[in-house]
């Protein structure tokens, strides 16, 4: 489906913009779908559990505190969440091989990038109700990202 999140916006002006802090990353540059939450600070161990899994064009949204020591995503994860069908990752956090990343065919925003990989101490909730940028992400609800942001709804928006 092609889409705006500024057309989007008018249209349904229910559905909240995050604030401006992540970049887009990832080959996918616009893409949507329902969300899974994950709350993890500084350990990649449930991002991984998770983007190996059936994705079922589900979009992962990670609230890492904004940590900016260590990466939550690499090119093989990146590349498990392709092969699962995640429509989408959204990091509160870094990425890094963002050069293999932004070739991929997964939509990935997050706050940069950071060479560091995370420590493995499988930590972390699913699930969790997360907060930043001035949203609250719960599972089950939608997003729908592209180049010009990130929009937010309780529910499913009818793309032509």
């Amino acid at each position: 489906m092609v889409f705006t999140t500024p057309d989007l916006s008018d249209d349904y002006p229910e559905a909240k913009a995050l604030s401006p802090i992540l970049t887009n990353f990832g080959g996918r540059k616009s893409f949507f779908g329902p969300i899974e939450t994950l709350q993890c600070p500084d350990d990649n161990s449930f991002v991984k559990k998770l983007l190996n899994s059936k994705g079922d064009g589900k979009i992962l949204v990670v609230d890492a505190g904004g940590i900016n020591t260590v990466a939550l995503l690499g090119d093989m994860i990146a590349e498990a969440g392709v092969k699962n069908n995640w429509s989408g990752v959204i990091i509160n956090g870094y990425i890094r091989d963002v050069d293999i990343i932004n070739t991929l065919d997964i939509g990935v925003q997050a706050l940069g990038t950071m060479p560091v990989r995370s420590d493995k101490k499988n930590q972390g909730t699913i699930g969790a109700v997360i907060t930043f940028g001035g949203l609250t992400f719960e599972s089950g609800n939608f997003v729908y990202a592209d180049n010009n942001g990130l929009l937010l709804s309780k529910t499913e928006i009818t793309l032509s």
